[in-house]
């Protein structure tokens, strides 16, 4: 029998939960549909999901039909818990992506759209609310092939001629095959599917159960069951606790067989190995490859985490843009920590900090629902009635210049000297580390020590002290000594030349203060766009021509920064009487519209901030003295080959 991991993944209501539910119902597996506005849908087991309404965790399900066997994973619809559906997305082997026919492509689909093709996920479209009055399902299709991939396909149980060739059209070598043999085999479809260059789309209702038959026939008839290896791995993509307090360690095993009592992590082995079934759940001896399975005994493990063959997943691509925080009202502030800490493992995403100077907890949030839902967790799970302070920006930092630092780092008995080359990278690609230093330069173990040193911590830029973003760092000269050397002594020679350069580029204006920005869709009535554009050129945003929707209201879509727009949603109730309608995403990080703002109110000295210093330390006659960022140039032992004319320049 064929088994196949699934995750269902949607903008918020557009039936990804009523979708579960319908082959759940479908197959058997249950007697009684649910529904999540009734709070008794399956998979939405939580006490606040049935609540609220909405799926904010991933749950998991197993459905039999004919020859497949399908482990279901649901998904947050929400684009405050993004990082939940993210995390999921490491370990399918095929997504079903839900698109509503009333709303088609919004933003946000968009969004998972990008996510499934950069975890190279082969998709499947059920287009949701096909019933619908007014709905057009060529016009639907048109949308999706537009704004996802022409590649998007209507499928059927049996296949025309017209889509045996819309399939070809989308492979230049297929196409000769089909256009020599006039049809194409059900396998090179199969093999189309999997590397993402057609995707099936199926049309029905979830909620009258209409197309789920034809859709689960196609997901039998078209999925290829992936092949694994004998050496063990597993991927954890989720961290959760039980309704005793367990901790459970969500994974996938990728290779070989995982057995209960398996040592897996640390010395640590799997007391027990269960297999969820909405809320409930069995025990399992032994999981095979493919399967899908929460662990108890195992602590410090975190989603991405690789185990066995399998190495840790880079960092997830959704981020939180903004911080608050957090009031404990009459509560222990200890106390709060310890809670949260306890969220933060099941959601490192939150990135809870705490500062002794202040004595305040600080977290990281996408967005005002995630803020309410992790209020209501903190009351629910741990009898905490806390608040939190109007949110602040998560404002980032970049370059626009090419630049050489160094750090030299000589105290009596040690010596290091590091020159890297800082170089503006594209939006969006973080920081990214490379050498070219000739080996007869400086010795593999030490240039490996310079490039370990760079990712071991979190760069601060010299505006604000903000994060670094979008540069390239590389390792072009260094100098170790014979007798003196040791590996910390890279460390600090490090870390110093990364901020001696920057300085150097802040003194030519080449550091760039960076801001999230939303990508927003906004529909009010036609007598409302006038205030609705007003407003978005208040917020320094910009928009496209306003479209006119079938049932008549005005689309206005465009960008704004975050700290403008947030809390814009309660305006747009009030003055369209909550009829209007905001989305927002977040689009990335862009130069931030009012930099000098900013950087005058963080009154930073990055000169001040010693664990982040951009000095350098020299030896003479027996003992190291301090030698400031401005002067290392004309005090380093080694020769500064990037030219100093090309910072002058506006590069």
């Amino acid at each position: 029998m064929k088994h196949i991991v699934t995750g269902i993944v949607a903008h918020v209501d557009a039936g990804k939960t009523t979708l579960s539910e319908a082959l759940l119902y479908k197959t058997g597996q249950l007697r009684k549909l649910g529904r999540v506005d009734n709070g008794d849908a399956f998979l939405d087991s939580d006490d606040l999901e049935k609540k609220r309404g909405i799926t904010i965790f991933s749950h998991q399900a197993n459905l039999q039909y004919e020859n497949l066997r399908l482990t279901l994973l649901d998904t947050p619809g929400h684009v405050d818990f993004a990082s939940q559906t993210e995390q999921v997305l490491s370990v399918l082997d095929y997504a079903i992506l839900v698109v509503s026919a009333t709303d088609g492509v919004q933003g946000y689909t968009k969004t998972l759209w990008n996510l499934l093709q950069n975890y190279h996920i082969p998709t499947f479209i059920f287009v949701n609310k096909i019933d619908a009055t007014g709905v057009d399902q060529a016009q639907v299709l048109e949308d999706l092939q537009n704004k996802l991939s022409a590649g998007c396909i209507t499928f059927s149980n049996e296949l025309s001629d017209d889509t045996y060739e819309e399939i070809a059209l989308q492979n230049d070598n297929i196409l000769n095959q089909f256009l020599e043999s006039g049809t194409l085999t059900d396998d090179t479809i199969r093999q189309m599917i999997q590397k993402r260059q057609i995707f099936p789309c199926y049309f029905g209702s979830a909620l009258k159960i209409s197309g789920i038959d034809e859709f689960l026939q196609g997901f039998e008839n078209w999925t290829n069951e992936t092949q694994y290896d004998n050496d063990f791995g597993a991927k954890v993509f989720k961290i959760s606790h039980d309704e005793n307090d367990e901790r459970l360690t969500w994974i996938k095993v990728t290779g070989g067989v995982l057995h209960n009592k398996d040592v897996l992590f640390e010395d640590q082995k799997a007391n027990q190995v269960r297999i969820y079934n909405g809320a409930k759940f069995e025990l399992q001896q032994n999981i095979p490859a493919g399967g899908i399975c929460a662990v108890t005994g195992l602590t410090n493990t975190f989603p991405g985490l690789g185990l066995g063959k399998e190495n840790n997943a880079s960092d997830p691509t959704i981020q939180p843009v903004l911080t608050y925080t957090v009031d404990p009202k009459d509560n222990d502030l200890h106390t709060c920590l310890t809670a949260l800490r306890q969220l933060e493992d099941e959601d490192p995403q939150l990135h809870v900090t705490w500062s002794n100077q202040l004595e305040e907890i600080r977290v990281q949030i996408m967005g005002e629902v995630q803020l309410e839902v992790l209020q209501q967790l903190l009351l629910q799970r741990f009898n905490l009635d806390v608040d939190f302070s109007q949110g602040s920006i998560l404002y980032k930092e970049t370059i626009t210049k090419k630049v050489e630092g160094i750090g030299h780092f000589e105290p009596l008995r040690h010596y290091a000297e590091v020159h890297l080359l800082l170089e503006p990278a594209k939006p969006g690609s973080g920081l990214t580390f490379d050498s070219q230093c000739n080996l007869d330069t400086l010795g593999r173990n030490w240039q490996h020590q310079v490039l370990s040193n760079l990712s071991a911590k979190e760069h601060l830029g010299v505006l604000i002290g903000a994060p670094i973003t979008d540069m390239k760092i590389t390792l072009i000269s260094g100098r170790a000594s014979n007798v003196h050397s040791v590996g910390g002594d890279f460390r600090e020679a490090t870390w110093r030349a990364v901020r001696q350069g920057l300085m150097m580029l802040k003194q030519y204006d080449g550091c760039q203060l960076l801001e999230p920005w939303y990508q927003f869709r906004l529909e009010v009535e036609q007598d409302q766009v006038g205030r609705a554009m007003n407003d978005i050129q208040k917020m320094n945003g910009t928009f496209d021509t306003p479209e006119v929707t079938n049932n008549q209201t005005n689309v206005l879509t465009g960008i704004a920064p975050v700290s403008q727009m947030q809390g814009y949603s309660k305006q747009v109730r009030a003055y369209t009487h909550g009829q209007g309608q905001l989305e927002c995403i977040v689009l990335g990080y862009r130069p931030c519209h009012n930099a000098d703002e900013i950087i005058e109110e963080a009154q930073y000295q990055p000169v001040s901030d010693l664990e982040n210093t951009p000095d350098s330390v020299f030896c003479a006659h027996g003992a190291g003295y301090p030698v400031a960022w401005d002067q290392v140039l004309q005090t380093a032992h080694l020769p500064y080959t990037y030219p100093l004319a090309n910072l002058e320049k506006n590069e």
